[in-house]
């Protein structure tokens, strides 16, 4: 059932990501009948983070001019100029596409163009040879032109997205959540950088192409070439990528935040369910892997957690197995070979535990009908060898 309900909301989050942007592209289409349409994100007050805060016309900032580069465009620039029109400074700021240097030289800031990476003159490109600009925070990964304007630009961002003062706490660890978990990727595949070496850990994660998605949206060989053409698809994959990023922000700062003070209290509790500490009851249901190997590392937990017990949907128990690291399918310790791909009064029998629902044949998750019974089955699942 929780399975069932994962696949039910991502079939959701894709439906609503594809519809907002089927929304925003219509808009456009019917704002460009109108002459003074040359920014279509900032005349279609669909939502307040789309418009970077107040869509009143007159009270946007005009004049001001982002310049990136024409042709074929890629994920990068397309993110970041999206980035750059949500802050204070360049809200609402009009986008130009060139190549020549007499153009850029008139925009108040350049982007993936230009050959310099200057923040105290808004120049931001990472083509020039001997750049090596990274993210820091532990990350190695070369800056596309998005990472380089997140960097500069990313906590006022975030901020501006979830109403928050910069200085709050959580503006940074949402600043830094979304730069490991959505902009690394778009910066490492923009420079070319494989995620895999050999069997290490992956060097960055990658969970929605973007990048790819974004190339897509050029012209194919045998379609119309020009200027306006491809002036009109950038501005798509601008709001592609950036309802992308605004979903991103919004999850990790209203969702995945949220669920951290109940994994600390659960950590916090531990041997109160177990003398050994290696079993972790949630209060409440909410995303707790990735807050528990963080907060393993940052508490110093000894011995590491192997299984979670939680409540599904229907008020029935899981337990569920800790895997050694994030995105691993192997666990710290599986649920006992016997038990697996064993139901109901057949697992009662081996388990000793009546009530049992189920084990994956996997190893990885099992149920039963009480908390008592799914602790009674984790107690045992760590005395069987």
């Amino acid at each position: 059932q929780n399975l069932q309900n994962l696949r039910l909301a991502r079939f959701w989050l894709r439906w609503k990501r594809l519809f907002m942007l089927r929304v925003e592209i219509a808009a456009r289409s019917f704002y460009q009948l109108l002459p003074t349409s040359t920014n279509f994100v900032r005349r279609v007050p669909l939502r307040a983070q789309m418009s970077g805060g107040n869509a009143t016309p007159s009270k946007r900032k005009m004049g001001k001019k982002i310049g990136t580069h024409d042709g074929t465009f890629h994920c990068d620039e397309a993110l970041g100029c999206f980035l750059l029109q949500r802050t204070k400074e360049f809200e609402g700021a009009e986008i130009v596409r060139s190549r020549d240097p007499a153009v850029l030289a008139e925009a108040d800031v350049v982007i993936d163009v230009g050959a310099v990476y200057d923040p105290a003159t808004n120049r931001f490109d990472h083509h020039q040879k001997g750049f090596s600009e990274v993210f820091g925070h532990g990350h190695v990964t070369k800056l596309s032109s998005a990472g380089l304007v997140y960097k500069h630009y990313g906590k006022e961002i975030v901020a501006r997205v979830l109403e928050l003062e910069e200085t709050d706490p959580n503006v940074n660890k949402i600043y830094l959540k979304v730069y490991k978990s959505f902009i690394e990727a778009v910066d490492a595949v923009d420079n070319g950088i494989s995620q895999w070496e050999s069997d290490q850990p992956p060097k960055y994660t990658n969970s929605t192409d973007l990048s790819g998605r974004v190339g897509k949206l050029n012209p194919h060989w045998n379609e119309e070439w020009n200027a306006a053409v491809l002036y009109e698809r950038f501005l798509s994959a601008k709001t592609l990528a950036g309802v992308e990023f605004l979903d991103s922000v919004n999850y990790f700062g209203k969702v995945w935040l949220p669920g951290r003070k109940h994994v600390v209290e659960a950590i916090e509790g531990r041997h109160a369910v177990h003398a050994s500490g290696e079993i972790l009851q949630l209060g409440q249901y909410c995303p707790w892997k990735e807050h528990l190997y963080e907060l393993e590392q940052e508490l110093k937990v000894e011995p590491p957690i192997k299984y979670c017990l939680y409540e599904d949907g229907t008020g029935k128990w899981r337990i569920q197995t800790v895997s050694v690291g994030p995105g691993s399918f192997e666990n710290r310790r599986g649920l006992p070979k016997a038990w697996r791909g064993v139901r109901d009064a057949d697992l009662d029998a081996l388990t000793g535990v009546p009530g049992s629902i189920f084990v994956h044949a996997a190893g990885f998750i099992g149920g039963h009908k009480t908390l008592d019974g799914a602790r009674a089955m984790a107690f045992k699942a760590l005395e069987i060898e």
